[in-house]
């Protein structure tokens, strides 16, 4: 369906407004490309003439909230409830272009474009409510969509009175949106918008979709990376009644209208492949980036390190590792196609629709306006659903079958062709002046980027570097890695901020000094400072030096202008090495907080998943073969594992919201790293923090 007849087929009345430069309503956060965001008001806003609010947005809803925050932004700018506000999300005819979602930007970078919006539409209507009722602007009062005359209430006019089914072409300039000390739901905890459906089993996800004379595809996949197909036989799989065999370029599909018989033909498919596999396994990985650090490029340097590393009184030298882990979300990949009349549409669901829609048109050789996607609801992508290759596949069968086509990867496709997070090396040098200070900071990255390994720390002398991004957005990093690699929520940033807090235990350890008193030494920056001591009050941290007996540590974070601070206590069986996480508390600074209740599921989410990669996550490999094919041998938290979650938002309205899907996960390496050192006296400098290596740790004392 086009946009305009998206617009005809829901009702006949609507607003339509052009406005001017929304992006100044906000000059601290601007676009990456702000000129991609489209200018007119119809792009974002529709109000019909019953006074409900269609909120266009081309970010998707994967789990995070996002649904539910900017729903609150446009009822608050509009002075609605929330409950009028209806989203229309991830569809490619009807939504604006957007970017994608992820890197937390759905708040921190298209927040302020949808509040302009809203901001402008509101006084645009209000212009038009004083026409209709003859007074000027400040007589007149706006609440719940019904504008009204101050003492006298009882004239009035609504958003869907003013409407009348017109188009009206005015615009505004320099609207500014509210104030936060104006807010009356913004700062509020509300209901997820998604949440009911949701609960009661009603949501619809890809593999949910149906239509008349779906066929299922299940695709021949090589056994391991590097394999490339040799021959094929599909002659027992073609006599199976109702398979159809495809072929296109080299993809080779069975196809049946019953997913599980479509699954059984290609169980009879005979196939030979060749190549050379990739020599590296999940063994001599960290070697082999261990050896490409040196050859990192710098991004950071400051002072002279030789001369502060010569006065330096106490050096503290260490290498961390981090294996490569999965995404693991709950929803498989899947998509289903329909060539129709010309046009391609795809239902999958992905991250990028906007990207996405690029590369099928591409593989179909395609003009982009014949091609179509829309998101349903996504269970879970943390990066991992960045691309739509699923969708790619299912376009390309459609239009060969002539039918729709349905694609759904199992859990084995779901871990093999998986982009995981990369793994990484990570070497500090470091020392201590006489005074117990940081002296110098040489830090370098293999593996992925050196993202988020600053916080603000007080470093005379000091040098980062990596080796590109590593692959942690998707590139192949100059072959570091045996197999596609790509973003894991907040790339970069778990890796070098287990590695940066780790050490900086290490340093305080050796300076005699209580792990938090030495991060308070060596910070200026007071947001740094208000999250830890925020973390602190609340955990009840009682100073000492390390180890102490307790199973207590602490770590701090950034992401994207979102500070965290996570502390964290412990209980570790000294015999089987099994650690329990008895609870967490995390203190975050988010500037402006949206909905509180949505922020504090994130945190609590990302606290359970962040156990996940310090505590068991970690990919095995050997000869591209991946050896971690479900999660009988890849383990992901179980219930029992999770520990006290305690949430603590810092209230900070003077920042305009950032994001806060990702950066509560950043610490939590860190902070397990470090209580368990404290339990038991001995540090893994390896993710993740596997029972075997405890105990190899706990021997080697």
């Amino acid at each position: 369906m086009r946009r305009r007849d998206f617009f005809q087929t829901t009702g006949a009345t609507g607003l339509f407004i052009l406005f001017r430069n929304y992006l100044e309503a906000a000059p601290q956060l601007v676009p990456t490309r702000p000129t991609s965001y489209p200018m007119d008001f119809n792009a974002y806003l529709r109000i019909g003439g019953d006074g409900r609010v269609s909120c266009l947005v081309g970010k998707v809803e994967m789990g995070q909230g996002n649904m539910t925050s900017l729903a609150m932004l446009a009822a608050e700018e509009l002075d609605v409830p929330l409950d009028v506000v209806d989203m229309l999300m991830g569809d490619t005819d009807l939504c604006p272009w957007d970017g994608g979602t992820g890197g937390s930007l759905s708040i921190w970078q298209f927040g302020p474009v949808l509040c302009g919006a809203a901001a402008e539409a509101r006084a645009v209507l209000l212009q038009m409510a004083g026409d209709h009722l003859h007074v000027p602007l400040d007589r007149l009062e706006v609440k719940a969509g019904v504008v009204s005359v101050k003492g006298a209430p009882a004239r009035q006019v609504t958003y869907g009175q003013l409407v009348q089914g017109k188009r009206i072409e005015r615009h505004l300039a320099d609207v500014k949106p509210k104030p936060v000390s104006a807010h009356t739901l913004v700062g509020t905890s509300a209901p997820r918008k998604d949440g009911r459906e949701k609960v009661l089993g009603a949501a619809r996800y890809t593999a949910d979709q149906r239509m008349p004379g779906t066929l299922h595809a299940c695709i021949v996949r090589p056994p391991a990376h590097g394999a490339t197909l040799k021959s094929v036989d599909t002659s027992a799989a073609e006599r199976v009644p109702g398979v159809r065999v495809l072929r296109d370029g080299n993809m080779v599909a069975v196809l049946h209208a019953s997913p599980d018989l479509a699954r059984k033909a290609l169980g009879l498919v005979k196939v030979t492949f060749e190549g050379t596999p990739p020599a590296l396994d999940d063994i001599t990985i960290r070697r082999h980036l261990a050896s490409k650090s040196a050859s990192g490029k710098v991004s950071v340097q400051e002072g002279d390190l030789k001369a502060a590393e010569a006065r330096a009184i106490a050096p503290v030298d260490a290498e961390y590792f981090n294996a490569y882990v999965a995404h693991a979300a709950l929803e498989p990949h899947a998509a289903l196609a329909q060539w129709k009349d010309g046009r391609m549409t795809v239902w999958a669901g992905v991250q990028s629709p906007f990207r996405v829609k690029t590369q099928v048109a591409e593989a179909l050789k395609l003009p982009a306006q014949q091609v179509r996607i829309i998101t349903p609801h996504i269970g879970g992508a943390f990066g991992g659903k960045a691309t739509g290759p699923q969708a790619v596949e299912a376009a390309r069968l459609a239009l060969k079958a002539g039918a729709p086509v349905q694609v759904v990867w199992d859990r084995r496709e779901e871990f093999f062709l998986d982009t995981f997070r990369p793994a990484a090396v990570v070497k500090i040098r470091s020392g201590l002046d006489p005074a117990g200070h940081i002296a110098y900071w040489d830090h370098a990255v293999a593996g992925t980027s050196d993202r988020e390994a600053q916080i603000g720390y007080e470093l005379p002398a000091k040098r980062f570097s990596s080796t590109g991004d590593g692959g942690d957005l998707g590139t192949s990093a100059g072959g570091l890695h045996p197999f596609p690699t790509g973003a894991w929520r907040a790339p970069g940033a778990n890796t070098n901020v287990f590695a940066r807090e780790s050490h900086m235990d290490l340093l305080a350890a050796k300076a005699h000094v209580d792990p938090l008193a030495f991060r308070l030494r060596h910070l200026t920056d007071k947001r740094v400072i208000c999250v830890l001591e925020a973390a602190a009050e609340r955990f009840g941290w009682v100073a000492g030096a390390t180890p102490s007996g307790r199973g207590v540590g602490v770590a701090c974070g950034s992401w994207r202008g979102t500070l965290v601070a996570a502390m964290a206590e412990v209980a570790v069986d000294r015999q089987t090495g099994q650690v329990r996480v008895k609870r967490v508390v995390l203190a975050q600074d988010m500037g402006v907080v949206i909905n509180p209740d949505g922020a504090r599921q994130q945190m609590e989410g990302a606290i359970t998943m962040g156990i996940g990669y310090a505590l068991s996550e970690g990919i095995r490999f050997k000869d591209g073969r991946i050896l971690d094919e479900n999660f009988d041998t890849y383990q992901i938290p179980r219930f029992s594992w999770i520990p006290v979650m305690d949430t603590v938002l810092i209230s900070n309205p003077d920042l305009q919201a950032q994001g806060g899907g990702e950066p509560p996960i950043v610490c939590m390496g860190a902070v397990l790293a470090n209580a368990i050192h404290d339990a038991v006296g001995v540090r893994v400098f390896e993710l993740p923090m596997t029972p075997e290596r405890i105990l190899e740790a706990i021997k080697k004392g």
